[in-house]
């Protein structure tokens, strides 16, 4: 025998609002778009290590941010695409070499980043 389920409601009271909360001001917080490229963390590590160095090889990004060939590879070429790192590529005593900057449009965008973060910072505290 199948039993048929009915949720029943009871009537929905009249929510009388509190004084506090009545003339309590409505803050929305207005948050900064971020830079979606470069939020992703370790993009983020990419243009902040190139920001403080002139240039990094493939192996040095690789061991400073702790991440695999793959990965290093996939997020340094979204980079490269939007311009916001260089990459250079090379031969060495016949080993294969990869080098990496930052542009001037990756450092633009990176100091953009910040100030957007800051002011996310500042934001959440002040709230």
């Amino acid at each position: 025998m199948a039993r048929s389920l009915v949720q029943r409601r009871k009537p929905a009271k009249a929510a009388s609002p509190s004084p506090a909360r009545e003339n309590a001001p409505t803050r929305q917080l207005q948050l900064p778009e971020l830079d979606r490229l470069i939020h992703e963390r370790i993009r983020l590590g990419i243009v902040s290590a190139l920001a403080t160095n002139p240039s990094l090889s493939f192996n040095d990004l690789k061991r400073i941010l702790k991440t695999t060939d793959g990965n290093l590879s996939v997020h340094a070429r979204k980079l490269e695409e939007a311009d916001y790192i260089s990459c250079l590529k090379y031969f060495e005593a016949r080993v294969p070499r990869t080098e990496y900057r930052l542009t001037a449009t990756g450092r633009r965008a990176l100091a953009q980043y910040l100030d957007q973060m800051e002011a996310w910072i500042r934001l959440t505290r002040d709230h």
